[in-house]
């Protein structure tokens, strides 16, 4: 049996929320896995929720054998809208290629501009030894962040809010956190606070990877000790170029 057959395009439907982004994330995944090239026709799609949006970026972020078929207007649209780019490079004909994400905080702890540039995209050995913890309590965001960070070579562990990821802390080692700010039990805010306030983690590199955008917001994590901030959705190639850039 020929695993490359392709077996036509994965039609996507009208409306994608996040009753959709779990299934789509399956069937993408099976396809993948099956082998030979990815097609997604997303000529119906009208409706596209963030979840989607970051299955998508993080699958053509980790596959070269996936083509968007005919997208929509508005599958255009809600990429455009975020400065997100959905088209892979090896299938870019008519689309100018965009700036992805918001900038790094800036002052102390900023993380240089060269840190949120897409880096190699084939993991080397020193990166099969860092270990990843991300905290979030939504699934498909881990799933994502899981699905991204392993494929690009990391070892990656999972905590489902704050109080979580403080508890996986307490007894695993990790060599960078990437931590939501909008949680139950425990904000990222706080986790931040504990973690500094914290021998073993005076230095260890954390990330926030959030929805929210505000320069309050941002400054309030940076004097909380975050190392560097990153808008949802989020661009693969820049999260693990930025993960091999801060990671000791």
């Amino acid at each position: 049996m020929n695993s490359s057959v392709d077996i036509g395009p994965l039609k996507l439907p009208e409306i994608l929320d996040l009753a959709a982004a779990e299934g789509f994330l399956a069937v993408m995944q099976q396809r993948l896995h099956g082998g030979g090239p990815l097609r997604i026709d997303a000529s119906a799609v009208e409706t596209l929720t963030y979840p989607c949006i970051q299955i998508i970026l993080a699958t053509i972020g980790t596959y070269d054998g996936i083509l968007i078929e005919q997208p929509s207007i508005a599958f255009v649209s809600a990429f455009e809208d975020l400065a997100l780019d959905w088209m892979p490079d090896h299938a870019r004909t008519q689309h100018q290629s965009v700036e992805n994400m918001q900038p790094p905080m800036s002052g102390q702890g900023e993380i240089p501009n060269d840190a949120c540039q897409p880096g190699e995209d084939q993991p080397s050995e020193s990166d099969m030894a860092k270990r990843i913890l991300t905290i979030d309590d939504s699934k498909t965001m881990r799933d994502m962040l899981m699905f991204t960070l392993t494929d690009a070579g990391f070892d990656v562990l999972q905590a489902v809010d704050g109080q979580d990821g403080l508890d996986v802390l307490g007894r695993e080692r990790v060599d960078v956190i990437i931590t939501d700010i909008n949680m139950p039990r425990m904000d990222g805010y706080e986790v931040i606070r504990r973690l500094r306030s914290n021998s073993d983690h005076k230095t260890t590199p954390i990330l926030v990877l959030t929805t929210e955008s505000e320069a309050e917001k941002r400054n309030l994590a940076r004097s909380a000790g975050a190392t560097g901030w990153m808008v949802k959705p989020f661009d693969p190639d820049r999260l693990v170029a930025t993960l091999r850039k801060v990671a000791p």
